[in-house]
């Protein structure tokens, strides 16, 4: 879900928040399994320019594609 949002980025406009509400910390990687943010990113989000936003979504989209790391479950219904 993550990246089917990253793909909807425009260059210009503002930036949505990368949460899709599943909000839960991973005890071992201490980053959200949704979103793949910390909780400092997460906090700090809404101060952040646009252009900083842009740059975590870079990094979230590395995090969601790093198998290593935990993946959001998916609702399965449609």
């Amino acid at each position: 879900v993550l990246l089917e949002h990253a793909r909807e980025l425009r260059a210009d406009g503002p930036v949505p928040s990368p949460c899709i509400s599943i909000c839960r910390v991973d005890a071992r990687t201490e980053l959200c399994e949704g979103c793949f943010r910390t909780l400092d990113e997460i906090a700090g989000w809404g101060l952040a320019w646009e252009d900083q936003k842009r740059r975590l979504w870079q990094v979230l989209v590395q995090r969601a594609l790093t198998p290593e790391l935990p993946q959001p479950e998916t609702d399965p219904t449609p």
